[in-house]
């Protein structure tokens, strides 16, 4: 059976006779030909098949592919009806994300070179390395953008559904392009495929507070038997799991010696916050006073982007530049509550 795929869809052919009949003129014909234009266009866009662009449009895929191509026995009238409200709402949800402001690229902030460089070590080591910081301080973001610029290198999020050593496996495996069904082979699999990069390899486990006791001991494994390095990411707590001063400490002795080198920030640097601030082009005093403040609070950078982004959004709608008065009242209306 031929998998279906974008490639395999072409526009249909238009000068293709109708059968005239109910809901078959020459101006349903026109419109159809219309649609379809517009249809495949969004289509090709978002890498659909037909059996997903009709799915998307509320269709039945038998419906929709005898009118894209011509085809269909019935009514044309009222499939394009169908179609044409589904191309408003997408035209009217495509405006709406056209209207959100795009968040500030990465920004290499004091914290962010600091993450770098260990993520740096680790590969090149390799070795076994913790980063943690505050919620919103930028972790993630930097190492997306680390990925992005340097090969062989492999993030992967879990979540407290992925925090146990199997599933962890099955979303690393997933990450890094290993297919093995079978559990007593996919640890060895995972690690011949990072071995197989050279010592350059680097798995950047992200959200680790998520992570059970014996997973995070699982990718230790991979450090000393597999010679690739892995960088764990996570907020303080992670850290806190692995401090001699806190109980339970001692558990964690042995784990806590193979890694090469932790940090840990609690809390945002005000000139990374005023990097932050001024790639959002905001220069006024009292708005970057107030925004700093806003930074400040658990979400850090996180809680400046959304703050920024709701009052441009009022500013644009009312059609001049964004005010203190729309900062102070887009923090008001997120009603993040207990952070005022």
């Amino acid at each position: 059976m031929t998998t279906e795929t974008t490639t395999s869809w072409p526009l249909p052919d238009t000068a293709r006779p109708f059968d005239a009949g109910p809901g078959r003129t020459e101006a349903d014909r026109e419109t159809w030909k219309a649609h379809t234009a517009k249809v495949h266009a969004i289509a090709m866009r978002n890498g659909w098949t037909k059996a997903e662009t009709a799915r998307q449009i509320g269709l039945p895929s038998a419906t929709f592919h005898g009118w894209y191509d011509g085809s269909y026995k019935g009514r044309f009238d009222t499939t394009n009806e169908k179609v044409a409200a589904w191309l408003e709402a997408h035209d009217e949800r495509a405006a709406l994300a056209a209207a959100i402001p795009a968040s500030p690229p990465f920004i290499n902030t004091v914290i962010a070179g600091e993450i770098v460089d260990m993520l740096g070590v680790a590969q090149m080591m390799p070795a076994l390395v913790m980063a943690t910081a505050g919620a919103g301080m930028g972790k993630t973001t930097v190492a997306r953008a680390y990925c992005e610029m340097n090969p062989h290198t492999y993030l992967v999020t879990v979540s407290p559904h992925t925090r146990t050593v199997h599933s962890m496996l099955v979303e690393i495996a997933d990450v890094i392009g290993v297919r093995q069904h079978n559990p007593g082979r996919l640890v060895r699999s995972i690690g011949e495929k990072l071995r197989r990069t050279g010592s350059g390899s680097l798995l950047i486990v992200d959200e680790a507070q998520n992570l059970a006791d014996d997973a995070v001991n699982q990718l230790r494994h991979f450090v000393d038997v597999y010679d690739c390095g892995v960088a764990i990411l996570g907020n303080t707590e992670t850290y806190s799991r692995f401090s001699s001063g806190l109980a339970g400490g001692v558990k964690y002795a042995q784990l806590r010696r193979r890694f090469f080198k932790r940090m840990r920030r609690d809390i945002p640097r005000k000139d990374d916050l005023a990097m932050f601030i001024k790639a959002w082009g905001i220069t006024d005093d009292d708005q970057v006073r107030f925004l700093t403040g806003v930074g400040m609070k658990p979400g850090a950078l996180g809680q400046i982007d959304m703050t920024v982004k709701l009052a441009k959004m009022v500013a644009l709608g009312k059609n001049r530049d964004i005010a203190l008065a729309d900062l102070k009242a887009a923090w008001e209306n997120r009603d993040v509550e207990g952070l005022t």
